[in-house]
């Protein structure tokens, strides 16, 4: 059941030039008791007092089960926008209002085909994050393949990209595409892709019998690879979609 509390900004860092990964705990010093792949919704007023919110991923890695006593959220800067204002410009004390968590884009214990197809572009691999002691677990039964493809224009905005990469050499199993759209590395890697993720749908042939597929990011995207998903017969009870839409 979803909570209202007040969250105390404790930490930040700038994961890209127009990303800021923050992190809260809650005023009333409770842990929040979240399912990896649930959100929050931040609640504030626009200048002329009008009540509105703002959905942001749980992106903190716990052990996949247990309440958290860190908040962790990622939140793009949009030109103009009035969540962009309130949490851009928030310092470390501050404090917000939020409520949650909300949402069923999560791991289900239930699944038992063999291969997760992760796909995501921007603050949307947030909830994959939050998913990697779950997965952890999953792969270390050895019957289980993980493939993360996550698009963006360049590799200074693969957010959280080192930390996947790490995730994929300690765990067999974990494939980690970084899919650039618009500049490749200076240095490539082995598993990087050129172009956008949906595109790189066909090396990994897709399957009914194999799959299980979760999208989350720029609708756009989501849309785009859920029809190619469709193409490859993949049910749509097999294809789990969450957009990320950016507001003013």
């Amino acid at each position: 059941m979803a909570d209202y509390f007040t969250l105390r900004l404790v930490d930040s860092y700038m994961l890209a030039p127009a990303v800021r990964h923050l992190v809260f705990e809650r005023a009333d010093g409770q842990p929040l008791a979240f399912v990896p792949g649930q959100f929050l919704q931040v609640h504030f007023h626009y200048d002329d007092g009008t009540a509105t919110k703002r959905s942001y991923s749980v992106g903190t890695v716990g052990d996949g089960s247990s309440p958290v006593q860190r908040i962790e959220i990622a939140v793009s800067y949009v030109e103009g926008g009035a969540a962009t204002k309130l949490l851009g410009d928030l310092q470390h004390g501050e404090t917000i209002e939020a409520s949650g968590p909300y949402g069923r884009f999560c791991l289900q214990a239930g699944d038992t085909h063999p291969r997760y197809l992760l796909i995501a572009t921007g603050t949307g691999v947030t909830p994959y994050r939050a998913m990697l002691p779950q997965l952890q677990a999953l792969l270390a039964k050895g019957d289980r393949e993980v493939v993360l493809l996550y698009g963006a224009r360049n590799e200074g905005e693969l957010l959280y990209g080192e930390e996947f990469e790490a995730f994929a050499q300690a765990n067999p199993g974990f494939t980690f595409h970084g899919c650039l759209s618009r500049e490749a590395r200076a240095v490539p890697r082995p598993n990087d892709r050129n172009g956008h993720v949906q595109g790189v749908l066909a090396e990994l042939a897709p399957s009914a019998e194999r799959d299980i597929a979760y999208l989350c990011g720029n609708p756009n995207m989501v849309d785009a690879a859920f029809a190619a998903l469709k193409e490859y017969g993949l049910p749509v009870p097999q294809i789990r979609r969450e957009k990320y839409i950016s507001s003013r």
